[in-house]
């Protein structure tokens, strides 16, 4: 409900902060398939905040951060 509140206003940038938490994996798994085509479709820039690194996959640039720093900034794709 949370993602579809989010869309209602087309918005240009959208910050999810542990998308797939408490989902089982078929549902995270459809959860950032719907993201990453809205990304791919419609331009939206998704910024997934995510301790679970098959996540971190699906995104073109991981930024690492440990206390507060940036430990690590690298391109995937």
């Amino acid at each position: 409900m949370a993602i579809a509140r989010a869309l209602a206003k087309n918005p240009p940038l959208i910050l999810a902060d542990e998308p797939t938490g408490n989902l089982d994996s078929k549902s995270g798994d459809e959860i950032i398939n719907m993201l990453t085509t809205l990304h791919a479709e419609q331009g939206i820039t998704l910024v997934m905040i995510t301790h679970d690194l098959k996540i971190a996959q699906h995104c073109q640039r991981i930024i690492h951060i440990m206390d507060g720093m940036v430990e690590e900034d690298e391109k995937v794709q």
